[in-house]
């Protein structure tokens, strides 16, 4: 297994000092947030991904994934009628899609929920077309840089627009291109999904459409800091012999940042060595 852990829960550390402790508890990668590293994510280029990058390559990590694409600037999206600034968003994310590339990262997490919910007015339907036709823009950019940008299904109490697997499967398969899939959160799941979140993820693994995996508590903590068995979930990737980035992502950090990584590191770790 291939662990990372999202980088905003060590922040305020330094890039160097997350490279640090993550590799010190045991992560491989970690999977970074862009507004974590600029106020203004335009300003991340090729020279700042290879500093990054060779930071991260000392610690003996690497950068798996880039998420919460769109949480700066403020007022973005990629479902308005404003053609200027689904122009703006447009351009924001083919340039995280080449600042990724030059992180070696593999995978970009396309969650934003709300830069792609529904303004004023604007029926669900309406908003994803709107979201279908910007990603559907993105796939060439995207599979010229090599990597692969996924649609995250989200928990209906942050957005309508995209909740189970199977409705981001069907938006994949809409749009046909490899560079374009989805991905697995547990948490995100255990809110938007009538089956297990198990059998979610196996039917989805299974048919191609999971290209990244995130793992955290139905509560929205680490994984193990509540109800959310993880046990199930590990046997499914281990049983598909799934090879790409299993990333860590709370969302409520107990008992602090560093606390939650250290303890969910452990966590799953200590579960996957007992999995047969």
């Amino acid at each position: 297994m291939k662990l990372a852990l999202c980088n905003e829960v060590l922040r305020p550390m330094g890039w160097a000092a997350q490279c640090e402790a993550a590799a010190r508890m045991g992560y491989d990668a970690l999977e970074v947030a862009p507004f974590t590293l600029a106020d203004d994510p335009f300003t991340l280029d090729a020279p700042r991904a290879r500093e990054l990058l060779a930071t991260t390559r000392d610690h003996g990590l690497s950068i798996s994934s880039l998420h919460w694409l769109l949480v700066q600037p403020e007022g973005l999206s990629l479902v308005t009628g404003d053609a200027a600034l689904r122009a703006r968003t447009l351009d924001l994310l083919r340039h995280l899609i080449d600042f990724a590339a030059a992180c070696g990262a593999q995978v970009l997490v396309h969650g934003s929920p709300k830069q792609r919910s529904p303004a004023p007015g604007q029926s669900v339907e309406d908003a994803t077309a709107r979201l279908e036709a910007a990603l559907a823009e993105l796939a060439p950019h995207a599979a010229a840089a090599g990597v692969i940008y996924c649609i995250e299904p989200l928990g209906p109490f942050e957005t309508p627009v995209i909740n189970t697997v199977a409705e981001a499967a069907a938006l994949v398969d809409r749009i046909g291109s490899p560079a374009v899939r989805t991905m697995f959160d547990v948490s995100a799941a255990s809110h938007s999904e009538r089956e297990p979140v198990h059998a979610v993820l196996r039917s989805f693994l299974a048919s191609g459409h999971v290209a990244h995996v995130q793992l955290n508590d139905k509560n929205r903590r680490g994984p193990g800091q509540g109800v959310t068995d993880q046990r199930p979930v590990l046997q499914v990737l281990k049983d598909m012999h799934y090879s790409g980035w299993v990333a860590v992502e709370p969302f409520e950090y107990v008992p602090d940042g560093p606390g939650c990584a250290e303890f969910s590191a452990r966590h799953v770790r200590g579960h996957w060595r007992t999995l047969t």
